[in-house]
């Protein structure tokens, strides 16, 4: 058997691992052949296609990004998507792929799994909100940058008794931002599942200065305030229709600077959230999606993508990670408003 493998969407700590995974299991326990899709769906559909044995993937493990490459390409945004995928395909003689990405990614997945092609899904993405899993890999290591960012920005905020507002990634769920701000000790947390009442994320910032510490806002860069719009970095959509987003942070600064006439500036933590080296845990959970993707291909269980449910790998639908995203429980949150203030 022949199996492509390719990695879509943004790039995420981990990824590397999981491409050692599927291939060191499946040609040494199997005797499978793979090779690799370049830049995600965009190599099934211009038939960009590499190698990829157990020279390829030695070494790779603790990388960063992919080796593959990877894009935002939607295959059925493409004419004849679907026909060409399937003639890359049939000129490599792949009989299957194992397609690691996130909601996007999966999604096209899903559709392409509907017209016939044989596919199993990995989940990846820092967002973590991809759902029929747990966690997803990429996600610990974003939380750590982030959490060792606000560490840092704690001393610099308390030397200056200044603001300081730290934007994360998440576009509709705030699991970075919740965690790592719990984790960092922020003093207000904002995330795109609870819109924000500005009048209260002053009141907060006033409080931290009333006992002489400089007060750390950690925003999603998808929190909207109350009867506000989303901030967009621009109007420009890509080829799933999301808007670029950044900016919540900026808007938050100045306006805590304008009601409470203290000082305020901004972090952009950005992509360095998902660059680098995968932390031991995404190492370690990449590594086993890619070992049981493997397993699903032999048992010929098309259609799935494995997950992690508590502390075992299972398979789910593709069907259930499409079209919804996993939010943070507002009774999640709620624990820890204690902490704001």
């Amino acid at each position: 058997m022949k199996i492509a493998v390719l990695t879509g969407g943004g790039d995420c700590p981990g990824l590397n691992a999981v491409i050692r995974s599927v291939v060191r299991k499946g040609v040494q326990e199997y005797g499978y052949e793979f090779v690799g899709l370049r830049d995600g769906w965009l190599g099934a559909l211009s038939d960009k296609v590499m190698p990829l044995g157990i020279a390829e993937v030695r070494g790779i493990l603790p990388r960063g990004g992919t080796i593959l490459g990877s894009s935002r390409t939607n295959p059925l945004k493409h004419e004849d998507g679907v026909r060409r995928i399937q003639d890359t395909m049939a000129a490599h003689q792949v009989d299957a792929l194992i397609v690691i990405g996130g909601e996007d990614t999966l999604g096209a997945a899903t559709e392409l799994s509907r017209q016939g092609i044989k596919l199993v899904g990995v989940p990846k993405t820092i967002d973590n909100d991809v759902r029929g899993t747990d966690y997803t890999f990429g996600f610990d290591t974003a939380v750590g940058i982030a959490t060792e960012a606000i560490d840092r920005l704690h001393t610099t905020a308390e030397s200056h008794m200044r603001t300081l507002v730290v934007e994360v990634m998440g576009r509709h769920s705030g699991w970075i931002a919740l965690h790592a701000g719990v984790a960092g000790g922020a003093n207000v947390i904002l995330l795109p599942e609870r819109p924000f009442d500005i009048d209260q994320v002053c009141a907060w910032v006033k409080d931290r200065f009333k006992i002489n510490y400089a007060p750390i806002v950690v925003a999603a860069e998808g929190a909207v305030p109350k009867d506000g719009q989303m901030i967009l970095k621009d109007r420009s959509l890509d080829e799933y229709g999301h808007v670029h987003l950044s900016g919540i942070g900026e808007w938050l600064a100045q306006e805590i600077e304008q009601r409470t006439g203290t000082d305020a500036r901004t972090t952009v933590l950005g992509h360095i959230q998902r660059g680098g080296t995968p932390s031991a845990f995404d190492r370690w959970l990449a590594t086993r999606f890619g070992l049981h993707a493997v397993e699903a291909v032999k048992d010929g269980d098309f259609g799935v993508m494995v997950a992690l449910h508590g502390t075992d790998i299972v398979r789910v639908g593709l069907d259930e990670s499409r079209g919804r995203t996993k939010t943070v429980d507002p009774a999640l949150y709620d624990e820890f408003e204690v902490f704001f203030g």
